[in-house]
């Protein structure tokens, strides 16, 4: 089959929410066995993702177990990424920072450092742990978009960052700070999506929607989204970036084609929705022999049942994985 064209693409012209645009793997950390980061597996992580059509890596979220490292191990990691962005070994892409940290003064050191070091641009996370008013979360926010003119798109995700971040609130801090080009959507709630990309369309200075649930990307791709910030392309970036093109395509033997691909995909996309999604989603990695299960303590790999369940989907899955 043709694969999508410019021409029958969904915002084929658009460059709203640029450069975090397409399919961006919000990658998992490789660990050696002696629970140190694993620079040269992040290296060949990230080739392999860029190889298959990625435009672009981000580092390290809640599935790259962030909470768990170092500013030194995070400096370390946006070396190596954005190296491997540019290297003869990959087709080249973005690198991108996540900034996440309990405290302004740090995420503020965090952005300094991520802008050091070459990366293309930031992803924005709200303070961990502070439950508080709206205008402490729009100072945190405020602080990372002024510490570095790089383009930066916020981390709206109130299941696991106790703020909700409304479409009105965005484009307000948009309006005062121009590299305030995107957000990450992970609520899972379509009006949430809609907001977002039908209230920029009018708007001056854009701000682009990428789905960050991905259960939830031919839906808003579909809806327009600039992007998706994937989890299971991390052990299939083929099939993820192939999904998420034909879901933006209006021509009918594509949207026939992404329907199927979906159907095969949905079971593992929706590992990524659930507690134990870090461990889970490297387990596929382990069962389809692109990485291994290591994690960093206090988690562990899953066992008993869940693990039961999980490689009787994952092995289903794969055992049925399309070809070509």
């Amino acid at each position: 089959m043709t694969p999508p064209t410019a021409a029958n693409s969904r915002g084929a012209t658009d460059t709203t929410g640029a450069p975090f645009r397409g399919v961006i793997p919000a990658l998992v950390t490789p660990f050696r066995e002696d629970g140190s980061l694993c620079a040269t597996g992040l290296a060949n992580l990230t080739h392999r993702m860029l190889d298959a059509g990625c435009t672009g890596t981000v580092w390290p979220g809640s599935l790259g177990e962030g909470q768990t490292l170092s500013f030194d191990e995070r400096a370390e990691g946006w070396r190596t990424i954005a190296a491997a962005s540019e290297g003869a070994g990959a087709r080249g892409g973005n690198a991108f920072a996540t900034i996440s940290a309990a405290s302004t003064r740090e995420a503020v050191r965090q952005v300094e450092k991520a802008a050091e070091l070459g990366m293309r641009g930031c992803m924005i996370l709200p303070p961990y742990v502070h439950k508080g008013a709206w205008r402490e979360y729009r100072a945190h926010f405020e602080a990372m978009l002024s510490a570095a003119a790089l383009p930066m798109m916020l981390y709206n995700n109130p299941a696991a960052y106790i703020v909700d971040v409304s479409a009105e609130q965005v484009f307000d801090l948009a309006e005062k700070h121009a590299n305030l080009v995107a957000v990450k959507d992970s609520t899972g709630d379509a009006r949430k999506l809609t907001a977002l990309v039908a209230g920029s369309r009018g708007r001056a200075r854009k701000v682009g929607a990428l789905v960050g649930l991905d259960d939830c990307a031919v839906e808003g791709a579909r809806m327009g989204c600039a992007g998706w910030i994937a989890g299971l392309a991390n052990a299939l970036p083929e099939e993820s970036v192939r999904l998420f093109t034909l879901a933006q395509s209006h021509d009918a033997a594509d949207i026939a084609a992404c329907d199927a691909l979906y159907a095969w995909f949905l079971p593992l996309l929706r590992l990524d929705t659930v507690p134990d999604f870090v461990q889970l989603i490297k387990l596929v990695m382990a069962e389809a022999q692109t990485g291994d299960e290591r994690v960093r303590a206090p988690r562990l790999p899953v066992d008993g049942v869940e693990r039961a369940r999980a490689l009787e989907i994952i092995r289903r899955a794969l055992s049925t994985r399309p070809r070509g």
